[in-house]
């Protein structure tokens, strides 16, 4: 909005929102106040209908696998032990993650242990982010990592021929959607992959449509730096050919005094001893994004809880860290909050001097790669791998899979894999249970202390808030 204001050609390019967190913790995702794409109901709830069909495509390979171990004419071998396919569901259920299928007789499949995970995790939705067009989503959707024969011989999607049927449920999904912010800018929404246990961009597809058509896209990475932005420039970007011009780190009141201390029911309350305390955090998501040669903005993201003295303390340090601060009103004046954001992005882009490199190389061994991301961006002194992920480690080496880029699966609410680690931590060690193979998507999964991927119902979800009214009318969506 700001950069319209100011006279530049601007698109927003969003990822879509997923059910768990609308019916969860979060609420919805279309912005709040005076920011908001629009129509905010159809967005947060089913929108156009991508997440079902990615769901669709995913649990159509998994039926697929499925069917072909009962098959007694045409299966190909595959040894349901060793089958990684899960199933998926865009709704936080923690019951489902670890469950058993096939139970019923001989009609009703080989009994196995599976699983799901949310929708946003699947690695259908990390393909359809990251694909070029329909003709690369297929062959991605082919190259998924299914599990192994009884002969030990890699399986995949492929050898099921499922990656035609699946694309075909995907042919509407793969179309970016375009909407409005409430000044009536434009908004490009696509895909929707978590930051914490997926990669946390919109798709390549939506993002390369939005530098068609604009002078400038604003686009989105979730979570901080050490997770959305870390993956959006070592993956998406990399993967794309894509280079960023400028960096907006957004900082809150609230988020850096519950870092430095705060109880989290009294973040409303002035407490400018708290958020000094808690500025070391915003120093280490200044101090990545540096690393990757681009010149960070910091936006205060400003709430009617803030004083001017926390302000103040918050510019007062990215004044001698030499990084640009500003306060952002958006949820308060909409455009005209962002102008001065926007003066110093523009600022940014021409006269900056980014350098874009990314953290590692991707043909770098899968140890190092892990361990530039724990110590260069969580700033971890130390990897450790458990018994799982060294066999997997082997299992990634003999599938000639060492050349793929990392995804590291963490916390979001700590530098760390240790959610209560607050602040800045130090000397602290990263534990890798397991590592996922995504071949379609073209990455590696390395799942991080006790982060899981299919996500459970805080004790008051949002859900307990939305109603709809005889006339149709929704409330308590945020």
């Amino acid at each position: 909005e700001g950069l319209n204001k100011i006279g530049k050609k601007a698109t927003v390019v969003l990822r879509e929102p997923s059910l768990g967190p609308v019916f969860g913790i979060k609420g919805g995702a279309t912005g709040g106040g005076h920011s908001q794409v629009i129509p905010m109901e159809d967005i947060n709830l089913h929108f156009t209908g991508d997440f079902s069909a990615i769901e669709k495509a995913h649990n159509l390979l998994s039926a697929l696998i499925d069917n072909n171990i009962q098959s007694k004419t045409k299966s190909i071998g595959i040894d349901p032990r060793t089958v990684l396919w899960k199933r998926v569901m865009d709704m936080n259920d923690r019951s489902l993650r670890r469950i058993v299928v096939g139970l019923g007789g001989t009609g009703s499949g080989i009994p196995r242990e599976t699983g799901f995970d949310i929708t946003a995790a699947s690695e259908v939705m990390a393909i359809l982010c990251l694909s070029k067009d329909m003709k690369d989503l297929k062959e991605r959707l082919g190259n998924i990592f299914i599990g192994f024969k009884m002969d030990r011989t890699p399986v995949y999607s492929r050898d099921l021929h499922a990656q035609g049927a699946m694309a075909a449920l995907m042919k509407d999904a793969i179309k970016p959607n375009l909407v409005q912010t409430l000044e009536g800018n434009p908004a490009i929404i696509h895909g929707g992959p978590f930051a914490n246990i997926a990669q946390g961009t919109n798709s390549v597809i939506a993002t390369k449509l939005g530098m068609s058509l604009s002078e400038y896209v604003v686009t989105e990475a979730g979570f901080g730096a050490d997770l959305g932005a870390e993956k959006f420039l070592d993956i998406k970007c990399q993967s794309a050919g894509i280079a960023p011009k400028a960096v907006v780190i957004v900082a809150t009141v609230r988020a850096l005094k519950y870092h430095g201390g705060a109880p989290l029911d009294d973040l409303k309350t002035e407490n400018v001893d708290a958020l000094k305390s808690g500025l070391e955090n915003m120093d280490k998501h200044i101090e990545n994004i540096q690393q990757f040669g681009i010149a960070p903005v910091v936006a205060i993201n400003k709430f009617v809880s803030d004083s001017d003295a926390e302000h103040n303390a918050i510019k007062a340090r990215c004044n001698e860290l030499g990084v640009k601060c500003v306060i952002s009103d958006v949820w308060g004046k909409g455009g005209e909050g962002a102008i001065e954001l926007a003066t110093e992005v523009v600022d940014a882009v021409e006269n900056g001097g980014s350098t874009f490199t990314p953290i590692y190389d991707w043909a770098s061994p899968v140890k190092d790669k892990i361990e530039a991301i724990a110590k260069k961006v969580y700033g971890a002194s130390s990897v450790e791998y458990g018994t799982t992920a060294k066999r997997d480690l082997r299992r990634i080496a003999k599938l000639g899979l060492d050349h793929l880029p990392i995804c590291i699966a963490k916390t979001q609410k700590s530098l760390s894999d240790n959610p209560k680690l607050l602040g800045r931590p130090r000397d602290f060690q990263i534990t890798v249970r397991e590592i996922e193979i995504a071949a379609g998507a073209g990455f590696l999964v390395p799942i991080t202390g006790d982060i899981m991927r299919m996500p459970g119902l805080p004790g008051v979800p949002s859900a307990n808030h939305i109603d709809i009214s005889d006339d149709g009318l929704i409330s308590g969506l945020f």
